[in-house]
């Protein structure tokens, strides 16, 4: 069997004519390595380190674009569902208005709430309660 081009009809042959190939290689890198030619240097490291057996690619071709188009498929359906069920929630209750946080604010300083450094406190110029715009 020819070591040329053993690249190309690698995955065609049967495992016995592999075998034999791989029976040669082995006794071709017994010899010196400066006298060997191209091919067969070539032939020896595909067999050792070319992608076939345990080393064949785990993912077929085109499987980046399915997982893509399945993880944009799945970020998709999330959002449609989360605004699906965003469309049926009930209204906000009414202690989040920015008139009930408003009145928030007034009552602390009825009651001087947080006098030191708070809605109480002289020359206070912050939001207090509101965090509504």
């Amino acid at each position: 069997i020819p070591l040329s081009n053993v690249e190309a009809m690698w995955e065609r042959l049967s495992a016995d004519e592999q075998a034999v190939i791989h029976q040669q290689l082995e006794e071709i890198q017994k010899r010196d390595w400066k006298t060997l030619s191209v091919d067969e240097k070539k032939a020896a490291y595909y067999v050792a380190f070319g992608p076939h057996g345990p080393r064949a690619p785990v993912d077929p071709p085109n499987a980046g674009v399915k997982i893509v188009l399945g993880v944009t498929a799945l970020v998709a359906s999330a959002g449609a569902l989360y605004f699906a069920i965003r469309s049926t929630a009930p209204a906000p209750p009414r202690t989040l208005s920015k008139e009930w946080e408003e009145a928030e604010n007034e009552r602390a300083l009825e009651l001087k709430i947080n006098p030191i450094s708070g809605v109480s406190s002289e020359g206070y110029k912050g939001p207090g309660f509101v965090t509504h715009k």
